[in-house]
């Protein structure tokens, strides 16, 4: 009987064991990018002044991403502005600068600049118009959870504010 015990309790913990080795489940696949360089506050909002005037010009709108190469869901959203379908989508509608933001302690400025106090997470995203207007100032802080989200609703919010075409 004692043999028995023995056994059994054996098989259960190699059982439970084998169970709990189960694979985990895994965030969605996203395409990664890194492309913020940390360069100085003059640098940054000379980027950012040539991003507006490069969008009026081409009347398109701008996107400021302001993030960081450390911060997974910058590079997850990095990642997904380079795949063809948002590629293209981006070059027709918008002009594009990353600026990096270290540890949200670097080119501060920039959020300042488009009414933004601080940065609270990575990346904070800026959409203006092709006059340099802010579009989305109430979502700008909201990408902190950009790995997470679909491929699908990050193309739908872009599409969404992009410039209007004019009917045929």
């Amino acid at each position: 009987m004692r043999l028995f015990a023995i056994v059994m309790t054996t098989l259960l913990a190699v059982a439970c064991s084998s169970a709990n080795h189960a694979v985990p489940a895994q965030a969605a696949e996203h395409p990664e990018a890194r492309p913020f360089d940390p360069a100085p506050s003059l640098v940054a909002q000379d980027a950012v002044t040539e991003a507006l005037a490069d969008a009026a010009l081409a009347e398109k709108h701008a996107i400021i991403v302001m993030g960081a190469d450390w911060c997974h869901d910058s590079r997850a959203l990095a990642g997904w502005f380079l795949t063809p379908r948002f590629e293209t989508m981006l070059r027709d509608n918008y002009v594009v600068r990353y600026i990096d933001v270290g540890q949200k302690n670097r080119n501060i400025d920039v959020a300042r600049r488009f009414g933004l106090d601080n940065i609270v997470g990575t990346p904070t995203i800026i959409v203006t118009n092709s006059q340099g207007e802010v579009l989305n100032l109430d979502t700008a802080p909201t990408w902190r959870n950009a790995a997470s989200r679909t491929e699908d609703s990050i193309f739908e919010y872009f599409s969404a504010l992009a410039p209007q075409q004019p009917p045929n």
